[in-house]
């Protein structure tokens, strides 16, 4: 009998029958409170008078009114930069214990973002939720003795003056508490290793001596990761070494577009998990089986707002008019596309994060990411929001009998002057009928977006597809920064990063 397991299994039941249940636009407007009080005196919160804004009847709304948006440049370079000149209590009280570095899926120069002793709090304590969230999806109870293997960047943080740096998944793997580091896999050893392949090539090695139960990471590389192991012992799937494997937490992007790809690794079926931790915080979980939506973690050091997806609200870099409307918790639809804005304990306010997100159920706080702010695609108004662009691949998929996880795409004149949107498709197809591909492609496109059927009518001349291995993308990430990690694959590019796209491609 799994003893260890039942007691566990046991400890979170009776951990939720003395839950109460979140009321989850109250817990917003005291998190803001929360945040406001504790930032008043700060440099930031003196400048926009969060004394003030706490005094009157509606802070939500005042909030909203004075503080300006943020995104990362914005903020840097008006506020964060002080920490780097030694500054204290600049947007956050006392000076940041770590900086996650992030160039996220734009730039190639990493983005210094404070991470302070709050933030690493509200992490832990989003961890043990979604732990508890496990009961609802019936386990049995010796998956609570397996170990859990979770891939993300290197944990051997670079120290910078008086604090560390290092990507987000590797500031809180080296905050795993002493009692889970007997689960925890690969271990610390082979998780300080900086070089991924070499961390890969490493965990293919020692495999075999592990009981995996649990597998936690960005679906790319953990897709990589099982590819190795897999080709390293020789196997037909990961069952055949990890036959207990039960559970996949996803994170960071959809995991829509890997789902075909991924089960193909797999000998019988896996309980997917869907998680949304950024570099600035971590912000939802899913809790429920009977759907992949995520439930913000409203109560827990980060208050949301939430703009209109729409294209008068949006500069051509992706950045929001200062016009553009926020809304809170307590105004949202579901089924339209918001911008997510956070404030935060590690002092990012009304944060641009980059991500689009649409609601599933409002009373729940349930989303589902729908794609960037800068990839959303507008050329001569066809209006392609990445969901749209995931969807049409899930289509492709189906008719041709294949997967493509990973694809990019940059609209921009061709030849003949007229403008066409150009896409690469990463699948293991062998000779593609490129011509077909591009014309179900645009089809199907056609069906899911009435503004992208208009714009194809008019200046959208049409559609072009090239398919190449998707080890390709793999090694394009390796090249503008580096494999594994929080390391997301470019969707929309414009015309001279796609330039060097093709450079690139083409001389492989």
């Amino acid at each position: 009998m799994a003893i260890l397991g039942n007691l566990i299994k046991g400890v979170i039941e009776l951990k939720d029958t003395f839950s109460s249940e979140i009321v989850h636009k109250d817990a917003q407007e005291n998190v803001l409170k929360s945040l406001l009080e504790t930032a008043k005196n700060t440099q930031f919160g003196k400048h926009y008078d969060f004394e003030s804004l706490l005094e009157r009847s509606n802070v939500q709304a005042s909030f909203a009114q004075t503080v300006p948006y943020f995104d990362y440049n914005k903020i840097n370079d008006e506020w964060w930069y002080k920490y780097h000149e030694n500054e204290s209590d600049v947007t956050w009280p006392g000076h940041p214990s770590y900086f996650a570095l992030s160039s996220g899926t734009t730039g190639k120069t990493s983005k210094r973002i404070p991470v302070t002793d709050a933030m690493i709090e509200a992490i832990r304590k989003a961890g043990i939720k979604q732990v508890f969230a496990l009961k609802n999806f019936d386990l049995p109870a010796d998956f609570f003795e397996k170990e859990i293997m979770m891939l993300g960047s290197s944990t051997d943080l670079d120290e910078n003056n008086d604090h560390l740096e290092g990507e987000i998944s590797g500031i809180s793997a080296s905050q795993i508490p002493s009692w889970f580091r007997g689960y925890y896999k690969p271990g610390e050893e082979i998780s300080q290793i900086e070089d991924w392949d070499q961390r890969v090539q490493r965990i293919a090695e020692r495999a075999k001596d592990w009981d995996i139960g649990a597998l936690s990471g960005i679906p790319s590389w953990i897709e990589l990761m099982l590819q190795k192991v897999i080709e390293y012992h020789k196997l037909n799937h990961i069952h055949e070494i990890w036959p207990n494997l039960q559970v996949y937490t996803s994170g960071g992007v959809a995991f829509a577009p890997y789902e075909k790809s991924f089960k193909a690794l797999l000998g019988k079926p896996v309980t997917v998990i869907d998680t949304y931790l950024a570099s600035e915080g971590y912000l939802a979980t899913q809790v429920r089986p009977e759907t992949d939506a995520m439930q913000l973690n409203t109560d827990n050091g980060i208050y949301f707002e939430f703009v209109p997806f729409k294209p008068e609200y949006i500069n051509e870099d992706g950045s929001l008019k200062p016009e553009a409307p926020a809304l809170t918790l307590e105004e949202v639809e579901t089924d339209q596309d918001y911008v997510l804005l956070i404030s935060t304990v590690s002092g990012a306010w009304r944060y641009l994060i980059g991500d689009t997100i649409e609601f599933t159920d409002v009373e729940r706080a349930e989303i589902k990411i729908t794609g960037r702010t800068k990839f959303f695609l507008n050329t001569v108004g066809s209006q392609l929001s990445v969901n749209k662009m995931d969807a049409a691949m899930r289509e492709l998929e189906t008719q041709f009998k294949t997967t493509f996880p990973e694809y990019t795409i940059c609209a921009k004149r061709g030849d003949d002057g007229e403008f066409y949107h150009f896409w690469y498709l990463g699948s293991d197809l062998q000779n593609p009928h490129e011509d077909k591909i591009a014309e179900a492609l645009d089809q199907a496109l056609k069906e899911a977006n009435k503004n992208y059927k208009v714009a194809r009518s008019k200046a959208l001349k049409g559609v072009k597809v090239k398919v190449i291995p998707a080890e390709r993308f793999h090694d394009w990430s390796e090249r503008n920064k580096k494999k594994g990690g929080q390391v997301k694959m470019e969707r929309v590019m414009n015309d001279t990063k796609f330039a060097e796209w093709e450079t690139f491609i083409n001389a492989q």
